[in-house]
């Protein structure tokens, strides 16, 4: 096996506009290293014949800009990384703006990719796409796959158990004190504070907010009342981004909120009813529910929207799931952007790939029969 030093991975600054903090805890996990990671370093950047031409040493040249979903940016920091150190002509941007910001962007040709926890809207596909051929679309490819948390900081509370009908009373308003019947029922001996909730939600147009008010929509229809949607339906304490809410939830009393939970931090986070068990979040139970979870009906052979069954009862899944997407073009203006959007989520896609999300944003990875979907739906774009 080809070795490459995880000093020389690090040589190579990263080009982000996350903030210099990340990028530089990024680098200093991989300068103390684990071995796990060096050998995925090398398969990354050493070539092996099986592999396709993205970890060949200088094969891409030529810059990507990219933005949107912040819950993607610990792992776009990753593949960039990577992508980045095999290969030293090619400069990748990404702007963590939020799902909504990413698509305008996107739409209106600003970005080559755009990252968003929710796909394309129908009304977005029959839109104009500013970066691609005209009459061709954007495609929905599901790259990163990562349990939602709800974050709580509660006065003497360790552990929280909620299901959906609680949680959408909770975050609809309905429910204002923690030691509410409702909670206390589903918390038999945990003692929980005569305390006003504060219940914290984003302000700016999300997918992890579509995600979250989706699984509400679904799992407790009669007690959320509207339909799944990226910006807020109701009031309450808002903030901006993943970090925002994480922030505003940490420095906050008796707060609760939702985030990615790759940026829970020391937060405590709920565990939630999944037929007759309370569930802890883990990569593997949300990648269980994807793979079990079908595609959304109507769209193009390779855009794979994936329609989650927030509602699953099997054991062992967890339903309050983010599927976050990269949208590329089917086909784009400039057939050397094409090649380097194509050569880039090659990597993404790949064992190599997933495996250094999942260390550095704790993602799960693609099961073998999606990956196998999204790689030749990648293979596509011209």
């Amino acid at each position: 096996m080809c070795l490459t030093s995880l000093a020389a991975f690090a040589r190579r600054p990263v080009v982000l506009l996350t903030s210099i903090e990340r990028a530089r805890v990024l680098f200093s996990r991989i300068a103390v290293g684990a071995l796990a990671l060096a050998s995925v370093v090398s398969l990354a950047a050493c070539a092996v014949n099986e592999r396709d031409r993205v970890i060949l040493p200088g094969s891409l040249v030529g810059t990507l800009d990219g933005s949107g979903s912040s819950a993607q940016s610990a792992a776009q920091e990753a593949w960039i990384a990577m992508v980045q150190n095999a290969n030293g002509g090619l400069t990748v941007n990404y702007e963590p703006s939020g799902s909504g910001a990413g698509r305008e962007a996107f739409l209106s040709g600003g970005v080559d990719y755009a990252g968003s926890d929710s796909p394309l809207s129908p009304s977005e596909l029959e839109g104009a796409f500013g970066g691609c051929v005209d009459g061709t679309t954007g495609i929905d490819l599901p790259l990163y796959i990562s349990p939602l948390a709800i974050i709580f900081n509660v006065e003497g509370v360790d552990r929280l158990r909620l299901d959906a009908a609680t949680t959408a009373r909770i975050f609809r308003g309905d429910i204002t004190r923690w030691n509410h019947p409702s909670i206390a029922a589903l918390n038999e001996n945990t003692r929980l504070p005569d305390a006003t909730i504060t219940a914290v939600h984003r302000s700016d147009a999300s997918g992890t907010t579509k995600n979250f008010t989706d699984y509400l929509a679904q799992a407790a229809s009669d007690e959320w009342g509207v339909d799944a949607a990226d910006n807020w339906p109701f009031g309450g304490e808002s903030a901006q981004g993943n970090s925002g809410v994480v922030n505003a939830v940490t420095n906050g009393i008796n707060t609760i909120g939702y985030a990615d939970a790759s940026r829970a931090g020391g937060l405590g986070i709920a565990s939630l009813l999944v037929g007759d068990e309370f569930v802890d979040y883990t990569p593997e139970a949300a990648a269980r529910v994807v793979e079990l979870s079908p595609l959304e009906d109507g769209r193009a052979a390779n855009d794979l929207a994936i329609a989650i069954d927030r509602t699953i009862d099997e054991p062992g899944t967890y339903p309050l799931v983010l599927v976050s997407y990269v949208i590329a073009c089917e086909q784009y203006r400039d057939p050397d952007t094409a090649e380097l959007v194509r050569g880039f989520l090659e990597f993404v896609a790949s064992p190599e790939g997933q495996a250094v999300s999942a260390e550095f944003a704790g993602s799960a990875p693609l099961s073998p029969g999606l990956a196998e979907r999204v790689t030749a739906a990648i293979g596509s774009i011209r």
